[in-house]
């Protein structure tokens, strides 16, 4: 009876020390390779190493996906407007979740600066992404952020070049 008693103490210790897998993180590789995506970013360097070649990305749209590629071309394409942009190094969050349907996500919030060529405004803007990986590579990424301020901007930029225009062909 004791040994009997013994060995289901045991069970229960042992049934109790099994480990879980991680459903939350804030460190793991996963993050590491979005951390090294952001800081590429900062650096102008459009490496699109971290995406699976089958990867969408989504940039304030839920209809209209890029590839990789497509997305790094965007990216160069908007940097014509910026004598310099990235985003801040501090107050950045990164987490990776694993979802009930085992899928895994890393999740961050940063801060967005960058400074118009044309007329040196300075514009900060909190910025969502969120990557989806599978085997080691991102095959969906999200990104949300108002872009009001940018547009105003830009709009304003273009208006008034377009006022000057105007004007040179009245001489």
């Amino acid at each position: 009876m004791r040994k009997l008693l013994l060995f289901g103490l045991a069970t229960i210790v042992l049934a109790s020390c099994t480990t879980k897998p991680v459903r939350y993180t804030q460190n793991s590789p996963e993050i590491d390779a979005v951390k090294k995506h952001i800081a590429n970013y900062n650096n102008k360097n459009y490496d699109t190493g971290i995406y699976a070649d089958t990867s969408k990305t989504f940039l304030n749209t839920r209809k209209k996906a890029m590839t990789p590629n497509e997305a790094m071309d965007y990216h160069k394409q908007t940097d014509a407007n910026y004598s310099n942009r990235g985003f801040k190094a501090e107050d950045q969050e990164y987490e990776m979740v694993v979802t009930d349907d085992g899928e895994t996500w890393v999740n961050c919030w940063l801060d967005w600066k960058g400074t118009l060529a044309a007329t040196g405004q300075e514009i900060e803007v909190p910025i969502h992404l969120t990557y989806r990986f599978a085997e080691g590579k991102v095959v969906r990424e999200l990104g949300y952020w108002d872009p009001t301020e940018i547009v105003l901007a830009l709009q304003k930029i273009e208006a008034q070049k377009n006022a000057s225009e105007a004007e040179e062909e009245k001489l």
